[in-house]
């Protein structure tokens, strides 16, 4: 049975590291809480952090005939136009399914949002490309008059400071890169000392709630030039190269060529991984407890292979570990292969 987290774990009388963490590995199945970490890794393994922290994407609305909307901010497009969702007021389930081309919604401080068209191309039924005017830019707007994404079954309000990593530097993400906020300072600094390497990367998450069979959307990212070198530099010490979340998943393989190199790469990414496009330099990854969607399913398989994760939901289901931002984490370690010989 899947119990969703409502609260953050702090609430529930535990330290951001005191979550569970579910071990998973070909030669064992290793339950342990996440302060352990240490514990599955070893001195040359390199872990890689997403450094995009979560704005206040969602704002409040008014369509037509003063009917209550939620807008969820997911990016902001190459061209200025806003990647939106229109969403029902908040607290409640579902989705909006009458809007069209040209609806116009009041938003706060005299703000119009116009719908422009759908997105990505017409067949889409979820997501906008519109215009909304501001001064000082959306992040500046986001942050006077937004406030954190959250769906059903959080029920309660919570601070954008609750939505942010360890890792957060640069905002962008509608949604927080939640794998990595069960780190710590403390844990950090021991991960380090232990001889455990973190590299950035910077991936801006949209908003996750797609329907089961869509694939995601394009994200913004970047690689920098300095993560691509100790990629390649763990990789050919027959080390670990763990991505920490799937959003830093994303960013490493769209920057990973098809021999394995890696180099330093920015700009979108549509890059859907699965049985046709397997990872190529992740050879581990921390996750949190998400629904069985397609697209999520199919990216962590091509990390750790089917049956692994297979394994790893069946088990996490029948230990009760709590799903989604607040709840539990996975550590999946799929066989690793020797370095190749130059």
């Amino acid at each position: 049975m899947r119990l969703a987290a409502a609260t953050p774990p702090e609430e529930r009388g535990l330290a951001r590291d005191e979550v569970r963490l579910l071990t998973v590995s070909p030669a064992a199945l290793t339950h342990a809480r996440f302060r352990d970490l240490p514990r599955f890794l070893e001195s040359g393994d390199l872990l890689v952090v997403n450094t995009s922290a979560t704005v206040a994407a969602a704002i409040d609305g008014e369509r037509a005939g003063g009917r209550p909307v939620a807008v969820h901010v997911s990016a902001q497009l190459d061209d200025g136009s806003w990647l939106v969702e229109l969403r029902p007021p908040a607290g409640r389930s579902g989705r909006v399914t009458d809007a069209a081309a040209g609806e116009r919604i009041a938003l706060p401080a005299g703000v119009c949002l116009t719908l422009l068209r759908r997105y990505p191309d017409e067949s889409g039924t979820r997501m906008w490309a519109s215009s909304a005017p501001v001064e000082g830019g959306l992040h500046a707007f986001l942050a006077r008059h937004g406030r954190p994404v959250r769906y059903s079954y959080v029920p309660h309000a919570w601070p954008l400071a609750v939505y942010q990593t360890v890792f957060a530097t640069h905002p962008g993400s509608a949604e927080m890169p939640s794998a990595a906020r069960p780190f710590t300072p403390e844990l950090v600094t021991r991960l380090v000392t232990a001889g455990v390497v973190i590299a950035p990367i910077t991936l801006h998450a949209g908003v996750a709630s797609l329907e089961a069979g869509e694939p995601p959307l394009p994200e913004r990212f970047t690689v920098p030039g300095h993560t691509a070198r100790l990629v390649t530099l763990t990789r050919a010490a027959g080390r670990r190269v763990v991505a920490v979340g799937t959003s830093s998943v994303r960013a490493l393989e769209s920057a990973a060529a098809a021999d394995g190199t890696i180099r330093a790469a920015g700009g979108w990414t549509g890059l859907v991984l699965g049985p046709d496009r397997p990872a190529r330099v992740v050879t581990g990854l921390i996750t949190g407890w998400h629904d069985r969607e397609a697209s999520h399913l199919a990216l962590l398989a091509a990390v750790a292979g089917p049956e692994l994760v297979r394994a790893a939901y069946q088990e996490a289901e029948s230990a009760g570990y709590l799903w989604h931002e607040f709840g539990d984490s996975c550590l999946l370690l799929p066989p690793l292969a020797p370095p190749a010989v130059p």
